[in-house]
């Protein structure tokens, strides 16, 4: 069943059994598709890890943490 809505405006769920709620929707600027690639290639292009951030409008651990996964397979 509905349960209002997010900050973000994004509708919010509740589960009428376990009192459980969700939404669907996200806004996580972090996670959106192509930020991963472009800090990479900020990074590779001399850009540091705060200006990437601000650019980007993530935190600076959020910017380390891709930069430290960046070896990995994603």
């Amino acid at each position: 069943m509905r349960n209002g809505k997010s900050t973000a405006g994004h509708q919010r769920y509740l589960c009428s059994h376990c009192r459980k709620t969700w939404q669907l929707q996200f806004t996580y600027t972090a996670s959106q598709p192509g930020k991963h690639q472009k800090i990479i290639d900020m990074a590779m292009n001399g850009v540091g890890c705060r200006a990437s951030a601000r650019i980007m409008g993530v935190g600076l651990n959020t910017v380390l943490h891709h930069l430290k996964n960046s070896g990995r397979s994603r």
